[in-house]
């Protein structure tokens, strides 16, 4: 049996391995992507993330936690850990704190270093997510380190964002410091039994009604993209982001959270916004391959020394960058 094939029958040893694969961007890995791919898209993808400190793995394991005993949905979690400096692996805090949902076996917890990337998402992010989506689970639950603007990066993964918050970080909103407060769904005032929720959720108000976003924004490879809102009629509402409260660590304000995921998947659905995102994600997911490709296409046609030298060139103020670049793509044949 293949390990696709093993995937598709809910083999969980097989997928821990293959996911390990997928990550080390392995030639088997991409063999198993393949030919899973036309098995996904059936799967909703929640993001999470929000500033350090704010409770989001606690928060998400209380979510899990609801879809597991009210909804009997299966869930599968990609805590993306920042890398560590010495090894690459990850801390592994996620797995630590989640330990509520160990032993379901309709949970799958997978943790995973960041190593370096924007936003605190991994490379493999994206395909690890297909592989969830194809082996079944009906919720796949991406939560990112909360590193600051780049963050945005969730917006391209996610049907549903999440940003969280909370009271008393020293900073009315972080979310509007770090530059994600656009990307958000829906807005999470976490911790709310700590003093100042009512404040921070008066600035997240004001904020909202300032925003009114018209468009989805998206950032990768550090350029800003958008895709416009579908245009509204008049049984078609804009998504006004709501906010939400909660105390993860006693569940409060858990089952509203869901309520309001809910709603803002039939909004989706109804409004045509699924279909636009979903196109979105892959347009992006397709080009960041192709750039990939046309990289290492480059690098195995230009020899190093030629590399070198014209890079030399640059940095003794010879050529600009821009020559250089022409340069080396027009004789890269040579």
């Amino acid at each position: 049996m293949t390990s696709s094939q093993a995937i598709l029958n809910g083999d969980r040893l097989a997928l821990a391995r293959l996911l390990t694969k997928v990550e080390n961007n392995s030639q088997e890995g991409r063999a198993a992507l393949m030919e899973l791919f036309p098995h996904t898209g059936k799967a909703h993808l929640i993001g999470v993330t929000g500033a350090p400190g704010t409770g989001k793995s606690s928060l998400v394991n209380q979510l899990a936690l609801h879809y597991r005993k009210k909804e009997d949905k299966r869930i599968a979690i990609v805590a993306v850990d920042p890398s560590s400096p010495f090894t690459g692996g990850a801390v592994l805090g996620d797995r630590v704190r989640m330990r509520d949902l160990s032993g379901d076996p309709n949970v799958f917890i997978r943790s995973m270093a960041s190593r370096g990337s924007l936003g605190g998402l991994a490379q493999a992010t994206a395909n690890m997510v297909q592989i969830f989506d194809a082996a079944g689970f009906d919720i796949v639950i991406v939560e990112t380190v909360g590193a600051g603007q780049s963050e945005v990066d969730i917006a391209r993964l996610a049907h549903t964002t999440l940003v969280v918050e909370a009271p008393g970080l020293g900073d009315d909103i972080q979310a509007i410091k770090a530059g994600i407060l656009e990307i958000a769904d829906i807005l999470v005032v976490n911790k709310a039994d700590r003093p100042g929720v009512e404040h921070t959720e008066k600035a997240l108000k004001t904020m909202l009604e300032l925003a009114h976003p018209t468009e989805r924004v998206f950032k990768h490879h550090g350029t800003y993209m958008s895709v416009a809102a579908p245009k509204t009629n008049a049984n078609t509402k804009m998504w006004i982001p709501p906010i939400q409260r909660t105390v993860s660590t006693e569940g409060v304000g858990i089952a509203e959270l869901a309520d309001a995921i809910t709603r803002h998947v039939a909004h989706l659905r109804s409004s045509g916004d699924w279909a636009i995102r979903e196109r979105t994600r892959l347009e992006v997911e397709l080009e960041a391959l192709i750039r990939n490709g046309l990289m290492i296409q480059f690098q195995g046609e230009v020899p190093a020394e030629r590399y070198e030298e014209v890079l030399e060139s640059v940095v003794h103020r010879k050529v600009s960058p821009w020559e250089a670049a022409t340069m080396l793509l027009n004789g890269r044949q040579k």
